[in-house]
């Protein structure tokens, strides 16, 4: 199977440390491109259209959805769109890399059965709900309705950290990126693996 064929899915409930795991892989490995998402939900400070996400209307959203634009997307939050646009999957295999997602528990499900094997998908489980939310309160970007509904929510998706084909517990950063570069370095290093 050629790099431009293989695709990394990196799933977690908000606040388990995905995106920091994420930017580490990126730096690690110089195969692999990020995908970049599009939502609906406004900008958060610091982010930047087209390189975290690209930001568009709830409307603009749905009007991708119904011309068929998105591999995958979710209505996460009501009123509150991420999906993957095709476009960027073609590009960055295009460009000969790998393909690296992002994406909320269920973009990663779906990825999975999308890409099949290939594709790896890897769950970050935080240590506990007490620690996780720990992580949310110190973001300092949640009210307490957010905080309340993206922890109930997190309870929900770990049920889903066995549809993946590794978990990881990102209890101390340092070996979850230990494990998430060993992980990740040995699936795109295998040129061998057979095509579903």
């Amino acid at each position: 199977m050629k790099l431009s064929e293989k695709a990394i899915i990196v799933s977690a409930p908000s606040g388990a440390g995905k995106t920091t795991i994420v930017k580490r892989l990126l730096a690690a490995f110089p195969q692999l491109e990020f995908s970049v998402s599009a939502c609906s939900r406004p900008k958060r400070e610091g982010e930047t259209d087209g390189v975290d996400y690209y930001f568009i209307s709830a409307d603009e959203f749905r009007k991708m959805i119904s011309d068929d634009g998105l591999l995958e997307w979710q209505e996460v939050y009501p009123g509150s769109f991420y999906g993957t646009p095709k476009k960027e999957i073609e590009r960055i295999w295009n460009d000969g890399k790998v393909v690296i997602f992002d994406v909320d528990v269920l973009g990663g499900v779906n990825l999975k059965r999308i890409f099949g094997n290939r594709a790896l998908s890897v769950f970050i489980r935080p240590p506990s709900m007490e620690v996780l939310e720990e992580r949310l309160r110190n973001r300092q970007t949640e009210g307490l309705q957010s905080l309340t509904t993206r922890l109930s929510k997190a309870a929900f998706e770990l049920d889903f950290a066995g549809r993946f084909d590794r978990v990881i517990v990102n209890d101390k950063l340092e070996a979850a990126v230990d494990e998430a570069i060993a992980v990740v370095g040995a699936f795109i290093s295998d040129e061998n693996e057979s095509q579903e």
